[in-house]
């Protein structure tokens, strides 16, 4: 059990504050500190709805984005390796709603207006953008493994051309910034043969402005051109992805097929598993963050709402008591970049804490400033005071639950995939070469590696350190990776190395060089024929 300051009497601190878990932490912390200050300062009107339980309480979700025909309904069908209800898959625009796919005992599909007013779902909050978006969005619930563990979002094909003008009847960026705030991870799925980046899609992106931690982006149907083309695709998508993300750091992008048909081209299989793997791991991993990642967002919350508190109580401040009110407004809403600026050095605000100034312009102009609350420090301290102490205590919370019952990664699906038996990654390859054949696998170059050990003049059938090393700096490896090399090639650690250690030796030299990790331990198949009691040596 776990409080947040000393207990004192009954075991209750002195606010009478007392949590079991993170999240009834961060729940009970939401509703006390901060939901107060956004109440006062009409910040659900401006930024984002107010959280509820369920926003807690709920599984880590995935979001997909992308053009349309670029994979993302495949790409789920990939992952939970069966249909799901309302799937469609085609070369055209097939997903022309949002669709939650979510765990659920009975298959089927829960429509938009229900799935509003179910208060065990993430999305009540969603009623506000109406009927025109309610009816393209729905739930899709199926007992399958993976989506007990996480929940995937997906997408309405997003256009390009002459068909990104057509209406969708809602705001569809809007609707894009509300999963981009509550998500743990946001997809951005290309093709290797749609590189464009359309107005529809860069305003899609722009959305999740402040969630740049959250987004990924897939190259998909890679195996469709060869190792030249893709060179110049991989180039293409990062000088697109430049104009639209404007971040210092590179956007991480994992290229691969995800579906379950043959490579076209195979030349690159081995790195489409390498980074299927290292995006299947980044998936897996939610689970693990999200508790995590629910504090990260309360905190970048917390940020904006006592800037939005800040730029309310200052407008009100500046408004004249009777006369002259909408012009000054007018004056207020033209000068707001300047008062940004004076905001940030008057309260020591980061300029990245502000809301985008254009859409605060545009939204300013449907309020009466006369009508808006003035500063009241009492709710500004009582969040400093959540994030300088109390958001510490749930830090450590966060520690101690994991070390307690570390949460389960998503498994089933995709996520099983072949990591037992032949077919897992990296079997029959680099240190494992061999581990399943009779011989040892040394001995197929050994009489290459043994006109180089004799060239070395050995005495009494073992060379020196020093001679060793000679050749083996050859190699041009660094002598942190060598000297890890000796150590594992000698067997019986007397500072020399016999014919069989010289050869493991230029054997895990080889393996080096051709890209693969070392062991921390010899394997046992790579033990050498006259050191079988290699094991028992101490180091």
């Amino acid at each position: 059990m776990f409080s947040w300051v000393k207990q004192e009497q009954g075991g209750r601190n002195k606010e009478g504050e007392m949590y079991q878990t993170v999240t009834e932490g961060l729940q009970t912390l939401y509703h006390k500190k901060l939901l107060p200050l956004e109440e006062h300062y009409l910040f659900h009107d401006f930024h984002s709805p107010a959280l509820e339980a369920a926003d807690f309480q709920s599984k880590p979700m995935v979001l997909l984005v992308g053009q349309y025909s670029t994979g993302k309904t495949t790409f789920i069908r990939y992952l939970l390796e069966q249909d799901f209800p309302g799937m469609r898959i085609g070369p055209e625009p097939t997903t022309d709603g949002f669709i939650a796919v979510m765990y659920g005992e009975n298959e089927g599909v829960v429509p938009g207006n229900a799935l509003v007013v179910d208060p065990k779902k993430p999305f009540r909050k969603l009623n506000a953008f109406g009927n025109s978006f309610l009816n393209r969005f729905i739930c899709s619930q199926m007992p399958n493994q993976v989506l007990q563990s996480i929940s995937i979002i997906d997408t309405p094909g997003i256009l390009s051309g002459e068909k990104q003008r057509i209406s969708r009847g809602y705001d569809f960026a809007e609707v894009l910034r509300w999963f981009g705030e509550r998500v743990d991870r946001i997809i951005l799925l290309f093709d290797a043969h749609k590189l464009d980046i359309s107005d529809e899609f860069s305003e899609a992106i722009r959305a999740f402005k402040g969630q740049d931690d959250k987004i990924r982006v897939v190259l998909n149907k890679a195996d469709q051109v060869d190792t030249q083309q893709l060179m110049r695709v991989y180039g293409a998508l990062m000088w697109s992805l430049g104009k639209v993300i404007n971040t210092p750091e590179v956007v991480r992008v994992y290229l691969g097929s995800f579906w379950a048909k043959p490579l076209q081209n195979t030349e690159n299989r081995r790195l489409f598993e390498a980074e299927s793997q290292d995006l299947f791991r980044d998936i897996q991993s939610l689970p693990r963050n999200a508790a995590l990642r629910k504090l990260n967002d309360l905190i970048k919350r917390a940020r904006l709402a006592k800037v939005h508190a800040y730029i309310i109580s200052y407008l009100k401040k500046e408004m004249p008591s009777l006369f002259g009110r909408e012009k000054k407004k007018e004056e207020l809403i033209m000068r707001l970049p300047e008062i940004y600026t004076i905001l940030q050095r008057e309260h020591h605000i980061s300029p990245g804490d502000f809301p985008n100034v254009a859409k605060m312009q545009d939204m300013l102009q449907h309020y009466d400033f006369s009508k808006f609350p003035s500063l009241k420090m009492k709710l500004i301290e009582s969040v400093d005071k959540m994030l300088a102490s109390k958001i510490a205590v749930l830090m450590a919370m966060i520690r101690e639950e994991e070390s307690k019952a570390p949460p389960a990664m998503v498994s089933g699906g995709a996520f099983e995939g072949s990591q037992d038996g032949p077919f897992g990654q990296g079997y029959g390859e680099g240190i494992s070469a061999g581990a399943d054949a009779e011989d040892w696998i040394v001995s197929r170059e050994k009489h290459r590696y043994d006109e180089i050990f004799y060239m070395l003049m050995p005495v009494n059938g073992k060379i020196t350190g020093v001679n060793a090393k000679k050749e083996m700096m050859n190699s041009r490896l660094p002598n942190t990776v060598l000297g890890k090399i000796w150590k594992l090639a000698d067997c019986d650690r007397d500072g020399m190395l016999d014919d069989e250690e010289f050869a493991l030796a230029q054997h895990l030299i080889k393996i080096k060089l051709e890209g693969y990790e070392l062991p921390t331990e010899l394997p046992d198949h790579l033990v050498p024929p006259s050191h079988p009691d290699k094991h028992d040596k101490s180091d």
